[in-house]
């Protein structure tokens, strides 16, 4: 702002005849702010009232000080206006804040027009200020309430239109131009209205609209016409109402009104129409409910009483009474039915007037048309009834009433919904956001402030756009113009996505995009309702996987289940053949050639039992007989062994602590499943590598490997340098029969068992592999803290002189068989069993016997079952459990169980601890 110069030629003179004292006076009377300034712009005066609304002096205000007063964000703007307008000496105007006195700012208007001298010379400015603060609130409101009225309208269905009669100009939004086929973008005309107007209706319409800018009537324009659309042809019904606006002198200078299309509303009385002929057929044909009843007008001291007599199925359809109500007095059949049926019912009766009318039953819920007349004598009292189920009719009209009723009271309430709604955007947890078509945000609740800060370490501002927030993370502006490009592009849309800075954090959302259209349904930006989903995509996740695991494990129970059940009747099937092997090598049976057939048949069916055994070891039905062993001398004492089956090639290394804690596990059963890992281990390492054989102890915390619960437990690891697996091989390896080895080079149980064998202990097998570096099986087993049970001495049998009588039992003929000849060589006396149900039948009868040998499971009662029902009798009855299916849950300890398939010598041992020799035969059963 140049300074200004009291020297300048003619300045002083010119300044000093522009604010002489009547000039002063006029200017300080007035009601608003005047000044007055010199050629070069400085202010050189400014009435009182200006000191007296900003609080500023003369020598603050006068020469550029006046700007001071101006908002910091105006100041420049109001600089920049007035130089220029004083540079060309040409009239401005201008608006801006000025401070007042108490320090507020408030909206002016600053005038202000050249002045010049007789002789054309520029004098400089007399302008005046004007506070227009209630004038800007009062635009503000009434653009706030604009925009208010127009999404009422919006969600309304109501369309608003406007004649200029004087300039002969229509104003329809793009709601009414549909009414009429025409696009939201077509100019429209007054011509376009008429010629849209159907042929029947164009005269009526056309005289409303007379009678409502015509001075004298200026009636109500209120109107239903039918449309015929000017792009689409289609007939529309539309419902307009609207007034004339009159100037001074009498002439409608404007008509403004309201325009509704009522096509769908019509359809829907033409279809009541023709429901309401449907019943008229209905009850010409007899489908209508009709009944004959009987009234006692004073059954009930004086109130009326009435039952059906005669009634067709449409009377229990409508009525929805049950057929037990015919013949009864209604008032005790249906207690809750209103008294108004009574009352009609027996004026009907008394007077013998017809009537036709129409009721509803809050009892029945339905609403009905009902015609009821007088038949037959007087004295009989009969009324016949012919009714129509109208619910739906009478729900219609009362839905249509209501919306006629309420057309302008639900424009309010949707504009103070509107206000609701606004406050419920804002205060949910739930992100919106609108972007306009340029990606800049028109609008976001602070739900979507505070994400995107989470997300993204910063918030967007309205006005900025996408781009410019996420110019610094290329990677997560492509994500999010990935879905704003498909909304802005016109699509509505749902999609889940996950988005974030991956240092800060990331979140799923699921997101429903919406189309924003202006008024004439051009699209101007987009709508986003999020949502965040991130705990439930994890759930899901989760679900899933657990769900797999269910599949895993259900799969694996069923084939245990099957593998259990196949090796169950192989064990009955090897019984009778590896028992008469037995007896036949023992005795001698057969020269020489034979004798090694039925060595080799012997050695087969070992095979076949050790197979056997595996199959339940991996279906955890496997006889296991856990106690506390020490793996660490397991394991060493087991070197040797692995060391000669695995080959020159493998170099074997044992790592085991010998003070480590003793673990619950069957050391037979752990024997072989290190065998046979290491056999695996072999295999995997065809030119040589190492074997390595470890076992430590370990505690682990909740969800430890396999599954484990938290604990102490032995983990035995044989790990090799062999080929290893890859994914799909290791998902595989515990299934029974999978096997990589080729045709003829491997059961596939191996692993199968191993793993069978850890879980029944309560523990667990693990694998980890890698192509090309190897693999590492582990087995955790639990810390059993028990001391290693000291060998007890093998009891021998005797098999010299008669032992006694033993009732054995089994539903296998030939495993029957092929026991009781062991039994009769080891010097028993035998009486066989079919079933337990026969053994305990017999022993009830006298039947004498010493020793109970019985299978396990058999159809009808087990043999555990039969041990208890005889023990009850005879407590000390020595009895040997047999069984090829070790299912021994609930079995008492101190039953001895012998496995099948078994040779003589391990029958004749569990017998030598059941049944000690003895020198008398049994006298009682």
């Amino acid at each position: 702002m140049p300074e200004f110069d009291p020297s300048a030629t003619g300045a002083p003179v010119t300044a000093q005849r522009m604010v002489d004292a009547g000039f002063r006076e006029m200017a300080n009377a007035a009601p608003v702010i005047v000044w007055v300034t010199n050629p070069s712009g400085y202010c050189v005066y400014l009435n009182k009232r200006w000191h007296e609304y900003t609080g500023q002096t003369p020598e603050q205000a006068e020469g550029y000080g006046w700007l001071d007063a101006t908002h910091p964000d105006d100041k420049a703007e109001a600089e920049r206006i007035f130089l220029d307008a004083n540079a060309r000496q040409a009239a401005f105007r201008l608006e801006y804040r000025l401070r007042g006195a108490d320090g507020v700012f408030r909206w002016a208007i600053d005038l202000a027009s050249p002045n010049f001298g007789a002789d054309g010379a520029y004098l400089g400015y007399v302008g005046s200020v004007i506070d227009i603060q209630d004038r800007k609130a009062a635009e503000q409101s009434l653009a706030e309430s604009e925009e208010r009225l127009r999404l009422a309208t919006e969600n309304a269905d109501v369309g608003f239109w406007d004649v200029d009669v004087v300039r002969d100009r229509l104003i329809w939004p793009s709601r009414v131009k549909a009414m009429f086929g025409i696009s939201p973008d077509a100019p429209v005309s007054m011509t376009d209205f008429y010629e849209g107007l159907h042929a029947d209706d164009r005269e009526r319409t056309a005289a409303a609209f007379a009678a409502a800018i015509d001075p004298m009537q200026r009636a109500l324009y209120d109107v239903e016409y039918r449309t015929v659309g000017k792009e689409d042809g289609r007939v529309r019904w539309v419902a307009a109402k609207g007034r004339g606006l009159f100037d001074e002198g009498g002439n409608c200078v404007r008509v403004a009104g309201t325009a509704v299309d009522i096509t769908a509303r019509l359809k829907a009385e033409d279809a009541l129409q023709a429901s309401e002929a449907r019943y008229q057929a209905l009850f010409e044909a007899i489908d209508a409910g009709f009944c004959v009843v009987e009234v006692d007008p004073d059954a009930f001291g004086g109130r009326a009483d009435y039952r059906v007599v005669e009634a067709n199925p449409a009377f229990y359809t409508h009525t929805g009474f049950d057929r037990g109500v015919f013949g009864k007095w209604l008032r005790e059949a249906v207690p809750e039915l209103e008294e108004r049926w009574f009352e009609t019912y027996a004026h009907v009766a008394r007077t013998g007037e017809v009537v036709r009318f129409e009721q509803g039953s809050d009892h029945l819920g339905r609403w009905f048309d009902v015609h009821a007349f007088p038949t037959g004598s007087r004295d009989r009292n009969r009324i016949a009834i012919l009714f129509n189920d109208i619910s739906a009719r009478r729900n219609a009209e009362m839905q249509l009433r209501a919306l006629n009723d309420t057309l302008e009271a639900r424009i309010e309430e949707a504009l103070s919904q509107r206000e609701l709604l606004a406050i419920i955007v804002e205060r949910t947890e739930d992100p919106m956001q609108i972007l306009d078509r340029n990606y800049r945000w028109l609008a976001f609740n602070s739900a979507c402030a505070r994400d995107y800060k989470d997300l993204y370490g910063k918030a967007p501002t309205v006005g900025q756009s996408l781009h410019d927030l996420l110019a610094d993370k290329p990677a997560d502006l492509a994500e999010a113009l990935a879905v704003w490009s498909r909304a802005l592009g016109g699509e509505a849309f749902t999609q889940i996505a996950e988005f974030g800075d991956p240092a800060l954090q990331r979140r799923g959302y699921e997101m429903k995009f919406e189309i924003l259209r202006d008024a004439d349904g051009e699209q101007i930006g987009a709508f986003l309702m999020g949502r965040d989903v991130t705990q439930k995509l994890e759930a899901e996740t989760r679900l899933k996987a657990a769900e797999e695991q269910l599949r895993q494990s259900q799969k694996m129970e069923a084939m245990g289940q099957l593998t259990g059940g196949v090796a169950h009747d192989f064990n009955n099937l090897l019984t009778p053949i590896i028992g008469t092997l037995d007896r036949m090598q023992s005795r001698g049976v057969g020269d020489p050639r034979e004798q090694r057939l039925i060595a080799g048949a012997l050695h087969s069916a070992d095979r076949a039992k050790t197979l056997v055994q595996r199959l339940l070891a991996f279906a955890r039905r496997q006889p296991l007989q856990p106690v506390a062993v020490d793996i660490a001398k397991l394991v060493t004492g087991m070197a040797d062994l692995i060391s000669s089956t695995t080959g020159p090639q493998i170099r074997v290394v044992v790592e085991a602590d010998e003070a480590l804690p003793t673990a619950t596990a069957d050391p037979n059963q752990i024997e072989m499943a290190l065998l046979n890992l290491s056999v695996n281990a072999r295999d995997a390492m065809p030119t040589g590598g190492v074997l390595r054989l470890s076992a430590t102890a370990e505690t682990i915390g909740v969800d430890g490997p396999g599954g484990l619960p938290g604990g102490d437990y032995i983990r035995l690891s044989v790990a090799d340098t062999g080929v290893g697996m890859d994914a799909a091989t290791q998902a595989r390896a515990i299934e029974p029969f999978f096997s990589t080895k080729g045709v003829g080079k491997g059961t596939g149980l191996g692993l199968s068992m191993a793993h069978g064998l850890a879980s029944q202990l309560g523990g667990a097998l693990t694998i980890r592999s890698k192509l090309g570096l190897g693999t590492n099986v582990e087995l955790w087993l639990p810390v059993s803290g028990a001391e290693p049970p000291v060998p007890a001495a093998r009891p021998v049998a005797d098999p010299s002189g008669a032992r006694g009588v033993v009732m054995l039992v089994d539903d296998e003929e030939a495993v029957r068989f092929t026991t009781a000849e062991m039994l009769a060589d080891l010097g028993y006396e035998v009486i066989e069993m079919s079933s337990a149900e026969e053994a305990l039948r017999q022993a009830r009868l006298g039947r004498k016997f010493d020793l109970l040998v019985t299978d396990h499971l058999m159809p009808g009662m087990n043999g555990t079952d039969l041990a208890q029902e005889l023990r009850n009798e005879r407590p000390h009855l020595p009895v040997l459990l047999v069984s090829g299916y070790a299912e021994f849950e609930g079995v008492a300890p101190d039953l001895v169980r012998l496995a099948k398939p078994f040779i003589k010598d391990e029958l004749a041992e569990r017998l030598a601890e059941v049944d000690p020799p003895r020198n008398s035969r049994s006298t009682g059963a």
